[in-house]
């Protein structure tokens, strides 16, 4: 079989390791596993939550991006336009 010698051990830190990978917060690593807290989770398994600041860091501008462009929106301000006339909107 070729499951010989895998113990639960590693087949839990292969379940931690995937879900890590695929962006799991450290919380619901922890719920998954179980831990009484997060930072137990983080003792164990920190290695797997690597601390990218660029990641981070891009994460930010792509939500600031987003905030500013929010802000010159125009929808739900004043009148519907669209509901008084019917195709293309034409900005000046």
């Amino acid at each position: 079989m070729g499951l010989a010698g895998l113990t639960p051990h590693e087949l839990r830190h292969t379940a931690a390791s995937l879900a890590a990978a695929e962006g799991a917060n450290v919380k619901a690593v922890q719920r998954m596993l179980g831990h009484a807290s997060a930072a137990m989770t983080l003792d164990v398994y920190a290695d797997l939550f690597e601390d990218d600041l660029d990641q981070v860091a891009d994460r930010l501008d792509r939500a600031a991006g987003r905030t500013a462009a929010n802000s010159v929106r125009t929808d739900g301000v004043g009148p519907d336009l669209d509901a008084v006339r019917s195709g293309p909107r034409r900005h000046a």
